[in-house]
């Protein structure tokens, strides 16, 4: 199973909204077919590895992380697929929780005569497709909100500077993050401030969409966001702003999205709405100390990745990693469960799941 999630990884950043798995197919003791799934509306992982392992898939055993489906899809399903191959027994990570699915493909295959063991690896197979676990059953993007801090919990001097708070080594693991996510997400301050790119400089990788809130639209026409590909821009803005301003946007083929305004912003729940129904499955918010803690405020952050760096500010009006409101007593505060820590060179990698993200329903064991 270890081999099928390794596998199954290779199509990180590629498959949405799909989930990323991976299928081996043993005989003997010996691989004699895997495939993984590469991209939506392509063949699954099952197909794939059931077409190398032709004839010897008969009386073998498949690995795969994910149940095999039984719904037809962008493609058909595949546990009629492995059924049909002769396969005797079928090894799976976790069950599929797409309401579709759910359990389906375990009933099919145990009632064609298949012997089937499930729960194998399951929290790494959960982990690695938790954005795809939210978004199947809630159809909202998987949050993930990242920061590079110094010790004393500053993103940046009283005047927003910020470059570099963080090492070489934390960067370049951000570009590999971006590369895996569907979108990323930032303020008109960071725009304003930074002038960024938003781009994953990973070799192989892809680059996701670049989505800003704006709620009144002052986002220079010159904008390095806007790029070579407007059409790869999401401006999310409210009714306060231009329409004129909104028409050369568009004019420019930027996508322009009004939601409703919560205290003159962008209000995040019918934000994250929005994008779910447009099936963006992940989204990385790295924002500034108000849409961090805009976005931590609403509850919609499943996790939290911050760089802490061997630095100290020591300037009370230097910019804290959350703004926004927070609590007012410590026992309100939100506990961020299934920590995560790691070296990267001196910096500190920290990864977490606020409980107030997570649902009673299983789809985050991680944060329970």
């Amino acid at each position: 199973m270890k081999r099928v999630l390794r596998l199954a990884r290779q199509g990180e950043g590629k498959t949405s909204p799909n989930p990323m798995v991976g299928a081996i197919v043993v005989k003997d003791g010996l691989v004699v077919g895997k495939g993984y799934h590469r991209k939506a509306g392509e063949p699954h992982a099952e197909i794939l590895a059931l077409e190398q392992a032709g004839a010897s898939a008969r009386e073998a055993t498949l690995y795969v992380n994910l149940e095999p489906c039984t719904h037809y899809g962008r493609t058909p399903p595949c546990a009629p697929r492995v059924i049909e191959a002769g396969v005797r027994r079928v090894v799976i990570g976790m069950k599929d929780p797409n309401p579709l699915v759910a359990g389906r493909g375990v009933s099919a295959l145990s009632e064609a005569g298949l012997e089937v063991k499930v729960g194998v690896l399951e929290e790494e197979c959960r982990s690695l497709n938790e954005a795809f676990c939210k978004y199947i059953v809630r159809k909202e993007p998987f949050i993930i909100l990242k920061a590079a801090m110094t010790l004393d919990g500053r993103i940046g001097t009283r005047d927003g500077d910020s470059k570099w708070i963080s090492n070489e080594s934390s960067r370049k693991w951000v570009h590999r993050l971006r590369s895996a996510v569907d979108g990323i997400v930032v303020g008109i301050g960071t725009v304003l401030r930074d002038d960024p790119l938003l781009t994953a400089r990973v070799k192989g990788g892809r680059d996701p969409l670049r989505i800003v809130l704006d709620s009144r639209l002052r986002i220079p026409e010159n904008a390095r966001v806007i790029g070579d590909e407007p059409s790869r821009l999401i401006v999310a803005t409210t009714e306060a702003s231009s329409a004129a301003a909104r028409q050369e946007l568009e004019r420019r083929g930027v996508r322009v999205m009004v939601f409703d305004s919560r205290q003159g912003r962008v209000n995040l729940r019918s934000f994250a709405s929005a994008m779910g129904a447009m099936e963006i499955t992940s989204l990385l918010v790295e924002g500034g100390s108000e849409v961090n803690g805009a976005f931590l405020d609403e509850g919609l952050v499943d996790k939290l990745i911050l760089f802490i760096a061997p630095k100290l500010i020591g300037d009370r009006e230097a910019l804290s990693v959350f703004g926004g409101r927070g609590v007012s007593k410590l026992r309100d505060a939100i506990v961020v469960k299934g920590l995560k820590v790691r070296r990267l060179g001196d910096d500190l990698l920290v990864e977490g799941y606020p409980v107030a993200s997570v649902r009673d329903d299983g789809l985050c064991k991680q944060g329970v």
